[in-house]
């Protein structure tokens, strides 16, 4: 389908990528060619369609790009599709990160139509992580070099909080981590952390973006610092 969006063949429906309702469509000067189909004006559509091609690529490109997020992050610019998944992937990097990851790095975080917008993927396999086609990677994955500290974080608006499944997840991928491991939840807002603050893993934080300077820590000895690894006994 990007092939055809690209040549300005299609253009999406204007709705959130995320969004049940979101479709792709003919674009007007498409549908115009099409309909010529068969007709007298066959040719002559045809014509003029491919005229103005580069003209019509151009402008659904600057369409897309109007919708699109501008976001900085390891300090080089990129731009998230529009959506409330990735408006939340935002808040954590320039919001959370500062706040309670300070100097980190991002090492991963996908976009809604782009799935692997940052992946360093040099910097995880040195950290010890196993990675294949089939792994769900966290939304957002942080790490501060300065504490060895990892920080994975799920941006919720509708599915996935840090749940024990999820938990055991990322720790099956992150066997041969070293580094400390800190699981976040993140919400938009609170109405959404009391929809799913039932299923959150303990020993986990929340992080709401309305309330940025906060965080919610479910029990545990520690607020905000790695799990303790599970110890063999005899």
């Amino acid at each position: 389908m990007h092939h055809f969006r690209n040549a300005a063949f299609i253009e999406d429906n204007g709705k959130v990528t995320n969004s049940p309702n979101y479709r792709y469509r003919l674009t007007d000067e498409m549908l115009s060619v099409i309909h010529s189909y068969g007709t007298q004006q066959w040719e002559a559509e045809k014509e003029r369609f491919l005229a103005v091609h580069e003209t019509l690529v151009n402008l659904y490109a600057s369409k897309r790009s109007m919708r699109k997020m501008p976001v900085r992050i390891n300090g080089e610019d990129f731009t998230f599709s529009h959506g409330k998944h990735n408006e939340l992937q935002k808040a954590i990097i320039e919001e959370f990160a500062p706040r309670f990851a300070p100097n980190s790095e991002c090492l991963y975080v996908g976009d809604t139509t782009e799935k692997d917008l940052v992946k360093n993927v040099v910097k995880l396999q040195e950290l010890g992580f196993t990675i294949t086609l089939h792994d769900k990677m966290p939304d957002v994955v942080l790490y501060s070099n300065e504490k060895n500290w990892l920080y994975f974080i799920e941006s919720v608006t509708s599915v996935g909080p840090m749940e024990p499944k999820r938990i055991r997840e990322i720790e099956e991928m992150t066997a041969e981590v070293s580094a400390g491991k800190i699981y976040v939840t993140a919400f938009l807002d609170f109405k959404t952390f009391k929809k799913f603050s039932e299923s959150l893993a303990w020993e986990t934080e929340a992080w709401i973006a309305d309330m940025p300077d906060h965080m919610i820590h479910l029990n545990g000895d520690k607020f905000l610092g790695p799990r303790e690894r599970a110890t063999e006994t005899p």
